[in-house]
């Protein structure tokens, strides 16, 4: 699985680690729907963490297509309201 980090990078994925982020992406909706802004930002900071730590880096000239696109770690509260909704990034 390739994973993108928006204005990071791609990086080469275990398949083990879809259900540690579907977890967290599923709180980051809870959280973005009852306005926690605090919350939001702990566990955004805590998903781009998990991809960073546990997945390897690709080469910025190696060019493949994302499975999965992350948010920047800078994304805002207003802009989280249009992404994590729903299911969020990840479909349960």
């Amino acid at each position: 699985m390739i994973i993108r980090i928006l204005g990071e990078g791609q990086y080469r994925a275990p398949d083990n680690i879809l259900e540690d982020l579907n977890a967290i992406d599923n709180r980051i909706v809870e959280l973005v729907k009852k306005g926690d802004r605090e919350g939001f930002r702990n566990e955004l900071i805590r998903m781009i963490s998990l991809i960073r730590e546990r997945c390897e880096p690709l080469d910025a000239t190696e060019i493949v297509k994302s499975d999965l696109i992350l948010p920047p770690s800078d994304l805002t509260f207003e802009e989280a309201k249009g992404i994590f909704r729903g299911q969020g990034l990840i479909e349960d």
